[in-house]
């Protein structure tokens, strides 16, 4: 069973990931940040945690305002460093933890958690500047990742209580997962700072001192707190704190806090804080309320095994074949179809697909593709390029003729997604 062995809070600011790359440990300017960091290291070194869970908030680097989710569990298989602007700093790709990552997005999803789940995505400094700074990476990185985003800058955004809440659903799922793994949960963000308007500069190191004594002692009072208050105490950036909140919902009640360290070099104020359960709260969640939390996680789909020529779209189907859809996918573009349909196997180069992968496309197998993991509703883009009706594809799916699947409907119509499309045969051909 995996388990909690501790949180970790630490500010993101690029500020860390410059002194860090430019080796600034002996400027006295910059070296309180690397004493802060020293026991981060230790700890971890320690401790050695096989995953690390990270609560950060992008910079509005990988996501975008196009589509803005307030919880966004990165689900993939390996996460690259982010380019801010100025080219991606020297770092290598960590490795995820899919399977961990599924089973938590099964559970937040369960406990009515609304997650969004993103792969093949940068993470930028709100990871990757403290986490440069905790771990040794050369030339690999000692532990796997699981990012969780947060969607902290554009309101509405999530109260305090719901990151605290979101953190206790955490712990159920983290520890109801049946491989032995040893989980750090590490917060990122703040401390005090405001980035924009007249304002810009805005610190406030008593309430950062105030909020880490709450965040250890009394996290329910922090929970309690609006945006506005907030914003008012540690700036208007200030408030994704409220990120540390899910950290500290996702240990025991009564936490021992191993270390605290706090510098205010600039423009943020700059806190590490190590919590671990109290001697007296280290017990795991029992045994039986995990059965039944893992009964509730599997309730929905409970029975859909047992449905013939099924193939339910999971995230671990989604992480399987997440490389074939997104070849797929690109087809909405007109010059990607284009290409496709000048040189197939140029294409399948070019998306560096697998042997297996481009002889199901070249086949045209379409259950063959399904069961491999791929979406319908990228077989019917594919069928549209290439001018394969719907009906088609449902035909082959089920390995009969065409003729004989219209048998089973109420009118014998042919229809795509692109009826415009020159391809598209009009003709009921098999």
């Amino acid at each position: 069973m995996a388990r909690i062995i501790g949180g970790i809070a630490a500010s993101h600011t690029p500020t860390i990931g410059f002194a860090f790359d430019r080796d600034k440990r002996s400027d006295p300017a910059w070296a309180p940040i690397f004493d802060a960091f020293a026991p981060v290291q230790d700890w971890l070194a320690a401790r050695k945690p096989d995953v690390l869970l990270m609560v950060y908030n992008d910079h509005v680097t990988s996501f975008f305002f196009d589509h803005y989710s307030a919880f966004s569990l990165g689900v993939g298989e390996r996460w690259a460093v982010a380019d801010e602007g100025g080219g991606a700093r020297d770092l290598p790709p960590v490795d995820g933890h899919p399977g961990l990552a599924a089973h938590i997005g099964q559970s937040l999803m369960a406990d009515e958690f609304d997650m969004s789940f993103f792969q093949d995505k940068a993470l930028d400094h709100g990871c990757f500047s403290p986490l440069s700074v905790m771990c040794p990476h050369e030339p690999a990185w000692p532990v796997k990742l699981v990012p969780l985003q947060m969607g902290v800058l554009q309101f509405p955004i999530p109260s305090a209580r719901r990151c605290y809440r979101l953190g206790q659903a955490l712990r159920r799922a983290i520890e109801s997962y049946p491989e032995d793994l040893r989980v750090a949960i590490v917060a990122t963000g703040g401390l005090s700072h405001q980035v924009h308007g007249e304002r810009a500069g805005f610190n406030n190191p008593a309430w950062d001192a105030r909020f880490l004594d709450l965040l250890e002692q009394d996290p329910e009072a922090l929970a309690d707190m609006t945006h506005a208050e907030y914003a008012t105490l540690g700036g208007f950036e200030g408030s994704e704190v409220i990120m540390w909140l899910v950290m500290r919902g996702a240990l025991a009640a009564q936490v021992t806090c191993l270390h605290r360290a706090y510098t205010l070099p600039s423009m943020t104020g700059i806190a590490t804080a190590i919590f671990e359960p109290a001697q007296q709260a280290q017990r795991a969640l029992p045994e039986a309320m995990l059965d039944r939390h893992r009964t509730h996680m599997a309730r929905q789909l409970d029975g859909v095994g047992a449905l013939p020529g099924t193939y339910p779209f999971t995230l671990e189907r989604s992480v399987k074949a997440y490389r074939l859809n997104r070849f797929l996918h690109a087809l909405v573009d007109p010059a990607v179809r284009r290409d496709f349909l000048a040189d197939e196997d140029a294409a399948f180069e070019r998306s560096s697909l697998s042997n297996e992968e481009r002889d199901l496309v070249r086949r045209r197998d379409w259950i063959g593709l399904i069961r491999h993991g791929v979406i319908f509703f990228l077989l019917e883009k594919l069928g549209a390029v290439i001018g394969v009706s719907n009906l088609h594809i449902y035909a082959a799916m089920r390995g009969e003729t065409l003729d004989a699947f219209q048998a089973t409907r109420n009118a014998r119509v042919l229809y795509s997604v692109a009826s415009t499309s020159p391809n598209q045969r009009d003709e009921e051909t098999s």
